[in-house]
């Protein structure tokens, strides 16, 4: 069953909202996902919810007693846009981050596609390979400062 974008829209606010109060520690993972062939390429999403007009790396919460952030990326991949990555992961930046209220901490991996095949879900509102210089996005686009980092730790793969 496809989870409908006004229901992500709720759960952002809803989430944001309890942030503000409980001030929790979060954590996060962000997915640098190179092109399986063009290693120039990676792939951006914009999201169903918040900032619909920023370009943005895929990525989620994760809880570290479950998971690492190696593993939380490879599941916000396949849970997000359906796309499988390979076993090699490299941890590219780590910050600690506030919003919202919250004290986080977030963790930017480096993935490689197996297929350049994406199916998003409700909380991707578009998704797209994109060169490394980021001159294919459409327009005069908004980009998140995660993607700069990320292409800046990249470096050569």
């Amino acid at each position: 069953m496809r989870i409908p974008p006004f229901v992500f829209q709720l759960l952002y606010r809803i989430r944001r909202a309890y942030w503000r109060i409980a001030k929790p520690t979060t954590y996060g993972v962000k997915a640098l996902i190179i092109h399986p062939v063009d290693s120039d390429r990676v792939l951006l999403v914009q999201h169903s919810y918040g900032d619909r007009s920023l370009w943005s790396l895929p990525g989620g919460g994760y809880r570290p007693a479950r998971e690492t952030p190696e593993q939380a990326a490879r599941r916000e991949c396949i849970e997000e846009l359906g796309i499988e990555v390979d076993s090699f992961t490299l941890v590219l930046e780590e910050h600690p981050t506030t919003s919202a209220g919250k004290r986080g901490h977030l963790t930017i991996i480096r993935l490689h596609a197996i297929s350049d095949e994406i199916s998003p879900n409700g909380e991707i509102s578009q998704a797209r390979w994109v060169a490394t210089d980021l001159t294919d996005l459409p327009g005069e686009p908004m980009v998140s400062k995660w993607v700069h980092s990320a292409l800046r730790a990249h470096g050569p793969v």
